[in-house]
């Protein structure tokens, strides 16, 4: 199962993924992505044997899939079940080859992404954290037509400043009823 907008796609993930994943994701102490990705959360370099033999603890096949530019694996998306019982869905992305940041791919590969849990999952509602650091990633947001239903001031601490935790997120009747839901 794949999905496609022209040259991108997002599929699973397969094991000849792996070794690109961990040279865009793990091999480095501080890559570049991380300075917008959390980085109040500690990065931990992994070697790449270690990768490979608990690659199910690193890669959730269901749960992450691949983004691919071309046929190049550029990023992830994925998801996390906040709450299950209650179906509280958040989601993420990583576009951690900084030669695709600001190109629009990132909501491109969310647009394919949420149509894909609205369709394949009983939800009412997708969403994702992020922080007032990432304003690309709120302006990601934006686009996607969600609402900015949380604000948690200077709760995340980086570089000797405060910033907010932002929570985005919208409804499937929003998704559905918009241009994008499909």
């Amino acid at each position: 199962m794949s999905y496609y907008d022209n040259e991108l796609r997002i599929r699973p993930i397969i094991d000849r993924d792996l070794p690109k994943l961990w040279e865009l994701i793990y091999k480095e102490k501080a890559p570049e992505w991380k300075q917008w990705d959390a980085p109040y959360f500690e990065h931990k370099q992994i070697p790449f044997e270690e990768f490979m033999w608990n690659k199910d603890h690193y890669v959730d096949h269901e749960q992450r899939w691949a983004i691919e530019v071309a046929g190049e694996v550029i990023g992830t998306v994925s998801y996390y079940w906040e709450h299950e019982p209650s179906l509280w869905l958040e989601m993420g992305i990583g576009i951690y080859n900084p030669n695709y940041w600001s190109g629009g791919y990132g909501t491109r590969a969310f647009i394919l992404w949420i149509n894909h849990l609205f369709n394949k999952l009983p939800l009412v509602r997708v969403g994702y954290t992020t922080w007032s650091g990432n304003e690309r990633m709120i302006k990601v947001g934006e686009k996607l037509g969600m609402k900015m239903e949380g604000r948690m001031r200077k709760c995340r601490y980086y570089n000797g400043e405060y910033y907010d935790s932002i929570r985005m997120g919208i409804l499937r009747e929003e998704w559905d009823s918009s241009t994008l839901g499909g």
